[in-house]
Formats: structure tokens, sequence, C-alpha cells
């Protein structure tokens, strides 16, 4: 598979409180590095790890509306990739929610990767994020 027309999309998720107010960021960009489109929403009150979860699949509904076929996602939260990867079992029932509707959803790609990356490399997706955690209305 040629790299050329993969698009990567590193997704994060913030919560201040855990639960608290809960942010998405996510970063479509090509195989150059250059983003190309960017997602920076309020999600309401929820924990870290369903703020991670909702990134993943809002990243995966954008990339379908957008017809993407050859995608790899990126994220800094190692619970979501390897529960994605199916590494990890999902026990809570909030989470299993977003594990079934993103392997509903994965089925629409050509080729899917999905990979666990430390937080520095993922510093787009966290100020997008943040961005909207910010954000006053």
């Amino acid at each position: 598979m040629s790299t050329k027309d993969t698009t990567f999309v590193y997704c994060d998720g913030s919560s201040r409180g855990n639960p608290g107010p809960a942010a998405i960021g996510v970063s479509f960009q090509n195989n150059d590095g250059n983003e190309f489109f960017s997602i920076s929403e309020k999600i309401g009150n929820a924990t870290n790890n369903i703020a991670e979860w909702c990134a993943l699949s809002r990243g995966m509904e954008e990339a379908i509306k957008q017809n993407i076929k050859k995608i790899k996602f990126r994220l800094d939260s190692e619970l979501v990739v390897k529960q994605m990867k199916g590494e990890y079992k999902v026990k809570n029932k909030d989470l299993m929610v977003f594990k079934t509707k993103c392997d509903s959803l994965k089925i629409s790609f050509e080729h899917f990767d999905i990979q666990y990356i430390p937080r520095e490399q993922n510093a787009r997706a966290d100020q997008l994020a943040n961005f909207a955690q910010d954000a006053k209305a």
C-alpha cells in the first residue's frame, strides 16, 4: 500500500475533573503532515476515557463522510488503542457502546490502522481539544 494516499488522523479527548467538562480534538493530515481538516468540540460532561473514544468515533465518522478509504489513526490513549485492537477487553458498558460503534464504522475503510503514540506526538489534537475546552460558548 502506498502511504501517499493515506490519511493520518490524530485524536485526543480531554476531561477536566474526570468526569467533568470534556472536549475532543481531531486533526486530519496528509502524508506530508499538512492538516486539511480538524474538529474541536465540547462533548458535555464525560470521563477522560469516554472523551478519547468519542474523539476516535467522530474522526471515523468524518473520514467516512469525506470518503477517505485508507486511514491511520494515532491516539495517545493506550487503553482505547488496545481495546480497539482487541488486546484489552472492554468491561465498562459506556465504553462498550463506543467500541461497538467504532467496530461497525471500521468496515467502511479499505485500510484501517490504529496506533498508540506518545503524548508529545499528539500535540495538535491535544491543542484542538483544549481550544474547545477553553471556548466560552
